[in-house]
């Protein structure tokens, strides 16, 4: 047998949100959903409007259904750095473009997760909905915790 070297874990890396631009932080499992606690990576410290650097002023949370592990539906919890120029008094969040569209209540790896399961394994719109933890129905957001 091959010597074997492992690295140290990582759930940023085995839940794919490395790609997505987070990084875990936190998780709660409970008995019928996982929720991961993220932040995200990349600064974002530099005003859009004239250049200069921003100070963070607080965080906000956007939650977002991400793709489902052993079938139990996983939440995101992702800090969002807001920040405000000293100069101009504009006032920005981190750009979470890599993670999710604006507004968006899947991440991007939930919405090619739910695409795989109608296309590739023929699921129904309503099982991928419930593996995710959202309704379709509705445009309201229903996802635990």
């Amino acid at each position: 047998m091959a010597n074997t070297i492992f690295d140290r874990p990582d759930l940023s890396v085995f839940t794919r949100l490395d790609d997505l631009g987070l990084e875990v932080t936190g998780q709660r499992v409970e008995a019928d959903h996982a929720v991961l606690a993220c932040r995200i990576t990349g600064e974002d410290r530099w005003c859009r409007r004239c250049g200069c650097q921003g100070i963070s002023r607080d965080t906000v949370v956007r939650r977002l259904a991400h793709e489902p592990y052993g079938w139990r539906p996983t939440i995101l919890h992702v800090s969002v750095r807001r920040y405000r120029c000293e100069t101009c008094a504009h006032v920005w969040r981190q750009d979470m473009s890599q993670a999710a569209d604006p507004r968006a209540k899947l991440s991007r790896a939930a919405v090619r997760w739910a695409l795989t399961g109608l296309v590739v394994h023929h699921l129904t719109v309503a099982r991928v909905a419930q593996a995710l933890g959202v309704s379709w129905k509705s445009r309201q957001y229903c996802c635990p915790g």
